[in-house]
């Protein structure tokens, strides 16, 4: 029962924080950050799949209503499959907007990675032992995944992929969508321009003593 009742929020949470994310795409309210931060976008993985989805959806709608008014006499059974194709079609533009409106953020606190509402996880400069660019597929699309020769090494990766490598200096766990990770010591993500990210990010990382790599301030 707890297990179900835990489910049921993070739907009722994950809904809402999507229909939220899109009327603030809507309006142009984006959420705001702290002076000096910047923003890096990472929809550009799964933009063209995500926009693909929304067209033929778009499509689909008109053309189930003409079948329906020749093959059911039911005006509430084609009205009910009318309003769950609009619904479906914005559902997908409210997940596009909810990865729009939730940038990753490299900021003096350290770099918050996320992936619309159900990823928001911050790593403090001090946690991190160095920030690199390199591309990686993913055996999966899942948004979280641990590496398979390393379960040591999260992948928040988009679209399959990831381009950016977190290595920590010591074992981290972060809050996810289904509770807390295991302790990790690197972690993966993705975004549309990893490399102005990365050198964005090794200018916040704190200067270490060459004897015993312990940051210094």
């Amino acid at each position: 029962m707890g297990r179900a009742f835990r489910l049921a929020r993070r739907v009722v949470a994950y809904e809402w924080g999507m229909w939220r994310s899109l009327t603030r795409w809507i309006l142009r309210r984006p959420y705001p950050v702290a002076p000096g931060a910047e923003t890096y976008a990472y929809v550009g993985g799964v933009q063209a799949i995500l926009l693909a989805f929304i067209v033929l959806s778009t499509i689909e709608i008109p053309v189930l209503d003409v079948i329906l008014r020749h093959t059911v006499d039911q005006p509430t059974v084609r009205h009910a499959a009318i309003g769950l194709g609009v619904w479906g079609v914005l559902w997908m533009v409210g997940l596009l907007a909810s990865l729009r409106i939730h940038p990753h953020v490299v900021d003096d606190a350290g770099l918050r990675v996320r992936n619309g509402v159900s990823i928001d996880v911050t790593i403090p400069w001090t946690a991190v032992a160095e920030v690199s660019f390199r591309r990686r597929s993913l055996p999966s699309s899942r948004a979280v995944q641990y590496d398979a020769d390393d379960p040591a090494v999260l992948n928040l990766g988009v679209g399959s992929q990831t381009a950016i490598d977190v290595v920590l200096r010591e074992p981290l766990s972060v809050p996810l969508p289904k509770g807390p990770s295991a302790p990790v010591r690197e972690i993966r993500l993705y975004a549309d321009d990893p490399g102005a990210l990365v050198e964005h990010a090794r200018r916040h990382l704190p200067a270490t003593d060459p004897v015993t790599r312990r940051p210094t301030r």
